[in-house]
């Protein structure tokens, strides 16, 4: 008992002397520099304020101007597609207008027999539209999460699509790179290359999947297994490329085949536009 007594009047003890020592540095401010430091903290916050102002103004403006372009490449698509009522919807997970604008200009560009897509959903049913539109041609979407690849073929039937789209289920599998100082030298996940085996003289390649967070570089087999089989005079979009691991796949691309030439595209994710230079 006397043992907590003594230490309960130690730590009293100890508390007085920091209230003594605080009041002791209170007292050093005089008042008449009480408005001094109050104006000096009116500044800060206001200086503060001012920068957090500019910074949401920009980033209004910028995607105001973003929204903006979404909205004059959706009436686009729509106009060259004479998509039907009911059209799902773009942008966010799916692709953005801009991005698939430039898809269906290659698309209308020239007669395209073959389109491939790495990933699927309402991109699918848009490109569908496209290839009718176009006078023809077949799309194959790669979906590695089964229950997705069902919601898919029902939007594509619900859009009579059917003779044009075809959504594949490939399940992803360990695929192995070639190169020893590759991100994932062990493998990584990528779609089953069964589902792909049959797929030759590729006019068009849409690479908007698997999704990034199954690998680093999620995207880079598509280069290896998918580029040898495009014709010549094929087009390869890379979407998402405002990411680090996307430019770095185009780079690796660019570096294992020579002739391929890159245009960087200033959409809103970002992408990139192959095509064959020397071949």
């Amino acid at each position: 008992m006397v043992r907590d007594r003594v230490e309960l009047l130690d730590r009293i003890a100890t508390v007085a002397a920091r209230v003594e020592d605080t009041r002791s540095v209170l007292d050093e401010l005089r008042r008449d520099d009480l408005p001094e430091l109050g104006a000096d903290i009116v500044q800060r916050v206001e200086d503060r304020q001012d920068r957090r102002f500019a910074s949401l103004t920009k980033h209004v403006s910028r995607q105001g101007r973003d929204d903006y372009e979404q909205q004059v490449a959706w009436r686009e698509l729509r106009e060259f597609v004479r998509a039907g009522p009911f059209m799902p919807a773009l942008r966010g997970w799916a692709a953005s207008p801009d991005v698939l604008r430039l898809v269906v200009r290659a698309i209308r560009e020239r007669p395209r027999t073959l389109v491939v897509e790495c990933g699927s959903g309402a991109s699918s049913v848009w490109l569908g539209y496209a290839l009718r539109r176009a006078g023809g041609g077949r799309l194959v979407a790669l979906e590695h999460d089964e229950r997705y690849a069902d919601l898919t073929r029902r939007m594509v039937a619900e859009h009579e699509l059917g003779d044009i789209v075809e959504i594949r289920h490939a399940p992803l599998r360990e695929w192995v790179p070639e190169e020893p100082d590759a991100p994932n030298p062990s493998g990584q996940p990528w779609y089953d290359p069964r589902a792909v085996a049959d797929l030759v003289d590729i006019d068009l390649l849409f690479v908007d999947g698997p999704p990034y967070f199954t690998a680093a570089e999620a995207r880079y087999p598509a280069g290896p297994v998918l580029l040898p089989r495009c014709r010549d005079s094929a087009v390869v979009v890379l979407d998402d490329t405002s990411r680090a691991d996307e430019r770095a796949v185009s780079d690796r691309w660019l570096s294992a085949n020579p002739g391929l030439v890159c245009e960087e595209v200033p959409v809103e994710k970002g992408a990139h536009v192959f095509t064959w230079g020397g071949r």
